[in-house]
C-alpha cells in the first residue's frame, strides 16, 4: 500500500495544482466567480480521480504488494504478480526480471566451471611438483652436511608452500574430503612436531608436549595435523632467538560442555596490540609480520577456517616481547555414534 501511494504522489500533486488554477482561472479572465459550479466540477474531478485509483490499486495489488515484500520467494521463477492479476506492467516486469535472472545463472554456471577447472588444475600442478620435490630431497642427502642441509631447509620451505596451496584449494570443497573420528592428541601433537622437526633445529626451539596419552578428541587427523602445523610454523618462526620453548598442553576442561582444550604456547616476539583483532584475516601479516619475509598472512587465516568447519574454537591471546598463545577448543559431543562424514 505504501509503494503504490508513493507512486501515485505525483498525479495527486498534479491534481491538486489543477485544482489550484481554476480560481486563478476566473480571477485572470476577470469572470464572475461560481462558488457552486466550481465545486461541482472539482467533485466531479475528484471522483474521476477516486474511480481510477482505485481501479488501478485493485488491479495491480498483487504485484505492489510483491514489491513491498522485504525479502524476494526462494523460487526465483515465481511471478512478481498473480497471473488472474495480470496487468502489462507487471508481466513487462517480470519478464525483464527473468531475462536478468537467467543471464546471472548464466554467468554463475559459467564462474563455477572456471573455478572447478582452476582447482583441477592447482590439484594437478602440486601432485606433480611433489615428485621432484622429494627427488631433490633425496639427491641432497648425498651431498655434505651443510651443502645439504641448506638445500633439504629449502625443499622443506618449498613442501611447505605447495601443501598450504593444495590445502587452499581444498577448502573450496571441504564438505567432501573430511571425516571425523576420534583422534588421540598426543599422537597428532607429537606428528605434527615431527613433520616441523627440520625448523625447529634450523631456529634453536624445543618442544615440549604435555599432553595425556589418554586424551582424544573428535577431528579429522589430516586437516588436524594441518592445523597444528602452521600453528607451530608460526611459534618457531616468531620465536626471535634460539634457546626458547614452543610448549603444546592439553587438558579437559571443567565446563559444562566437557570440552578437550589444547594450547600451543611460545616464547616469542608476540603481536602488537592493534593487530590481535586482525590475525585472522587472509593475507594479514601486520607489524611483527613485516619483520619476516617469509610471512605470507594466510596461515592463520587458514587454521580459523578449518577450525570453524570442523566446529573446532580457536582463539589468540599475545603480549609483545613474552610470547602468544593459540588455543583449540574440542567440542565432546554426547553421542558418539555416527560421527564419521564422508
Amino acid at each position: 500500500m505504501k509503494l503504490f501511494w508513493k507512486e501515485h504522489t505525483p498525479l495527486l500533486a498534479f491534481y491538486t495544482l489543477q485544482a489550484l488554477l481554476i480560481p486563478l482561472m476566473y480571477a485572470l479572465l476577470d469572470v464572475r466567480f461560481d462558488s457552486k459550479l466550481v465545486l461541482y466540477g472539482l467533485l466531479v474531478s475528484f471522483s474521476v480521480l477516486a474511480v481510477y485509483l482505485i481501479f488501478r490499486y485493485f488491479t495491480h495489488r498483487s504485484f505492489y504488494q510483491r514489491l513491498d515484500q522485504d525479502e524476494l520467494s526462494e523460487d526465483w521463477n515465481h511471478s512478481l504478480f498473480k497471473e488472474e492479476d495480470s496487468t502489462p506492467l507487471s508481466e513487462a516486469m517480470n519478464r525483464l526480471l527473468l531475462e536478468q535472472e537467467k543471464h546471472y545463472r548464466d554467468e554463475l554456471a559459467a564462474e563455477k566451471n572456471r573455478m572447478e577447472l582452476h582447482l583441477a588444475f592447482v590439484h594437478r600442478w602440486v601432485h606433480q611438483m611433489k615428485t621432484p620435490v622429494s627427488i631433490l630431497q633425496l639427491t641432497a642427502k648425498e651431498l655434505d652436511d651443510e651443502t645439504g642441509d641448506s638445500i633439504q631447509d629449502e625443499l622443506e620451505r618449498l613442501k611447505k608452500g605447495l601443501q598450504m596451496v593444495l590445502y587452499t584449494a581444498r577448502l573450496e570443497r571441504f564438505e567432501q574430503d573430511f571425516a571425523i573420528r576420534p583422534v588421540p592428541l598426543a599422537r597428532a601433537a607429537a606428528l605434527a612436531v615431527k613433520e616441523n622437526r627440520r625448523l625447529f633445529i634450523r631456529k634453536g626451539v624445543q618442544a615440549s608436549l604435555q599432553i595425556e596419552e589418554t586424551l582424544s578428541v573428535y577431528s579429522d587427523e589430516k586437516w588436524l595435523l594441518f592445523v597444528l602445523g602452521q600453528i607451530l610454523t608460526n611459534a618457531v618462526n616468531y620465536s626471535g632467538a634460539p634457546g626458547k620453548t614452543v610448549t603444546l598442553c592439553a587438558h579437559a576442561s571443567q565446563e559444562a560442555d566437557r570440552s578437550i582444550v589444547l594450547t600451543i604456547r611460545d616464547e616469542g616476539i608476540g603481536i602488537d596490540p592493534k593487530d590481535l583483532r586482525r590475525v585472522f584475516a587472509p593475507s594479514f601479516t601486520g607489524e611483527r609480520g613485516r619483520e619476516y619475509t617469509e610471512s605470507t598472512g594466510m596461515g592463520l587465516y587458514l587454521v580459523k577456517e578449518i577450525c570453524n568447519r570442523l566446529g573446532h574454537g580457536v582463539f589468540l591471546s599475545s603480549e609483545l616481547g613474552k610470547g602468544t598463545t593459540v588455543t583449540l577448543q574440542f567440542s565432546r559431543p554426547p553421542d558418539s555414534a555416527n560421527l564419521t562424514k564422508l
